[in-house]
């Protein structure tokens, strides 16, 4: 997946370090609405600090579990730890956590000042303090010159912030967010993610943030968790996800994947050979799975791990032949569409690192297609 920037730096990972005890900790939740299971039996252990993506498709039970993190929802069964506490019958204003919603939810009749404001007022503290703390968070979020502005006279970035001055002006301990980019432009999205992160690691707060956007959640976290069907299929880091992906739904789910059924032939020092129907030769997969080895297949391979030739590669494994059908020019990258004999698109991507490349491949063009033995990763069903 391409990406506009150098991916942000986190913290060290406490998942790593058994003597690190979660902040919040998810224990065989389900939840259903009138017999439908929206969220199905989840464990989660999610740590201090963390900037944690939930991921996934519409309907999915992200944002419902996120609500049973706030308190707006109650689990039909299992049990919610946060910081040690369960929070079973805890409503949400008892707990040490806010939530940011999609739409911002900002008062339209009230300046940028009130609308930061607002939670500490109806908490009657003084003028003097709320003054203060609202300084604080305009300066924090890039805002100060704005604060007797209404919500209507802002950017959607700007909106977007002072949600985010609100949410975290009564100084939670968790922040959950909703979709918190889904309503800015692809451009003023990809800038902001950066700032969240460098917002969230300055300020320590544990961040659960809901998205469907894949590059998103790669962009903001430290870790994903995606979610299927009410269900946590994988949990990783951003690179962990995409190099790794546990099963067929998360590598297609997460950035773009070319499968191809196939057949264990034979295993020999750590790897595995493979037949493919779609493929012209066979491929040989190193390091894989071991219960790859007893099933039925795919094998998964990234568009930009696939290098392109006019000439056949003189090896005998990883390597098919076809013709290039499309070719989408993006600036930094190409992406072709290469049709195999067998009728098959296969999807592949190319840097384009030359201003004007005089031997560039080209549509109709003959050509092999070809890929390093670490590249495929298998995946089941």
């Amino acid at each position: 997946m391409a990406s506009s920037a150098p991916a942000p730096s986190h913290p060290a990972r406490p998942w790593n370090d058994p003597v690190v005890e979660p902040y919040i900790r998810i224990e065989r939740v389900s939840k259903s609405f009138s017999g439908f299971v929206a969220v199905d039996d989840v464990s989660l252990n999610i740590y201090r600090s963390e900037l944690f993506c939930l991921l996934g498709g519409s309907g999915c039970g992200k944002t419902t579990l996120l609500r049973m993190l706030a308190g707006f929802e109650e689990p039909s069964s299992g049990k919610i730890y946060i910081d040690g506490l369960d929070m079973s019958g805890i409503p949400p204003y008892e707990r040490p956590v806010n939530m940011m919603f999609q739409s911002y939810a900002l008062f339209p009749h009230m300046s940028v000042d009130q609308n930061v404001g607002f939670g500490l007022r109806m908490e009657h503290r003084s003028r003097s303090e709320i003054a203060e703390r609202v300084a604080q968070m305009l300066k924090l979020v890039r805002l100060s010159e704005f604060g007797k502005r209404k919500p209507d006279q802002l950017s959607g970035g700007q909106r977007q912030r002072v949600a985010l001055a609100r949410a975290l002006i009564k100084q939670p301990k968790l922040l959950l967010l909703d979709e918190p980019l889904g309503a800015l432009d692809k451009k003023l999205r990809e800038h902001t993610q950066f700032e969240l992160v460098n917002l969230q690691e300055e300020l320590g707060v544990t961040f659960v943030v809901v998205t469907h956007d894949q590059e998103e959640a790669m962009t903001l976290s430290s870790r994903i968790g995606v979610m299927d069907h009410g269900r946590i299929v994988q949990v990783g880091t951003p690179q962990e996800i995409y190099e790794s992906p546990g099963n067929r739904f998360v590598a297609e789910f997460v950035g773009s994947v070319n499968l191809f059924a196939g057949q264990v032939t034979a295993s020999e020092c750590g790897a595995l050979r493979i037949r493919c129907a779609e493929l012209e030769r066979p491929v040989e997969v190193v390091s894989a799975p071991l219960s790859a080895r007893q099933t039925r297949l795919w094998v998964a391979i990234r568009p930009e791990k696939i290098q392109l030739s006019v000439q056949p590669p003189q090896v005998a494994a990883n390597w098919t032949r076809g013709v290039v059908k499309e070719i989408a020019y993006l600036g930094d990258l190409s992406v072709m569409l290469i049709r195999l004999e067998c009728g098959k698109i296969v999807r592949v991507t190319r840097p384009n690192v030359w201003r004007h490349d005089e031997e560039s491949i080209t549509w109709e063009q003959a050509v092999y297609l070809h890929w390093h033995a670490s590249s495929p990763v298998i995946v089941s069903e």
